[in-house]
């Protein structure tokens, strides 16, 4: 593996959060840049719950200036979980028991590896900088207690495989294929993005349920469509869902 053309790096041995620490420095960025931290200790996760990051695991985020309109930003998501997908597969030698959870989780075995997170600084005209905040259970798994009911359990990298890879040596697998699927998403557009996402895709076809605060969804996953909504063949037809969490 070796590091991306055009990308910085930054490894910081204690931080609040990456995804903060993204938010601070982007301005004076030249170009994307990784931020690593050795430990955190205020992550967090979808819909501002925390992330608790045991030493030896995978924090880190992205700071990038993303070309296109904002419904493109939000499309890194997909980019990011190929990343993952593909780093997790370096470091191992093997994709056996890998899959995608949609919208935004690498699972291993059926359980939760690895979270992706994005959010996005603008100035009114579009998304200025968007941070692609990605944390992966390298070694231990945290917050199991904080379960809620039905949600998919959490594993780490070295109790599902046995092998044990630092954050850095992750961080090298993972910057290396983002680069190369941004490169692809930024030439070709979102479809080779969407269809080697659904290849790898936990629960396709099969039925899963959406929930959001206010609804809950159960269908036949269907497919993820070209704006990435989760598309679901419900007893009253085809649903286009843009978020939820998903119960299988």
């Amino acid at each position: 593996m070796s590091w991306p053309a055009g990308y910085g790096k930054r490894v910081l041995a204690e931080v609040d959060s990456t995804l903060n620490e993204a938010a601070r420095i982007a301005g004076e960025l030249a170009g994307p840049e990784w931020i690593l931290a050795l430990r955190q200790t205020q992550g967090r996760g979808r819909r501002g719950r925390d992330w608790k990051d045991p030493k030896g695991n995978f924090a880190a985020t992205l700071v990038m200036r993303p070309e296109g309109a904002p419904d493109q930003a939000a499309l890194r998501s997909f980019v990011a979980a190929l990343a993952v997908y593909d780093a997790c597969v370096a470091v191992t030698g093997r994709s056996e028991g890998l899959s995608l959870k949609w919208p935004n989780d690498v699972l291993l075995k059926g359980g939760k590896l690895a979270g992706i997170l994005l959010e996005s600084a603008g100035n009114g005209q579009g998304v200025t900088h968007l941070f692609v905040g990605i944390g992966v259970n390298l070694v231990e798994t945290p917050m199991q207690e904080w379960l809620e009911p039905g949600a998919v359990y959490p594993v780490s990298l070295l109790s599902e495989t046995g092998v044990q890879v630092t954050p850095e040596e992750f961080l090298e697998a993972v910057a290396e294929a983002f680069a190369r699927y941004e490169q692809q998403f930024a030439t070709y557009g979102f479809e080779p993005i969407r269809s080697e996402w659904l290849a790898r895709a936990a629960k396709l076809g099969e039925v899963i349920t959406a929930k959001t605060a206010s609804s809950e969804t159960e269908g036949t996953f269907e497919t993820v469509d070209a704006s990435g909504n989760l598309v679901l063949n419900t007893a009253k037809g085809r649903v286009s869902i843009p978020a939820a969490d998903i119960y299988f």
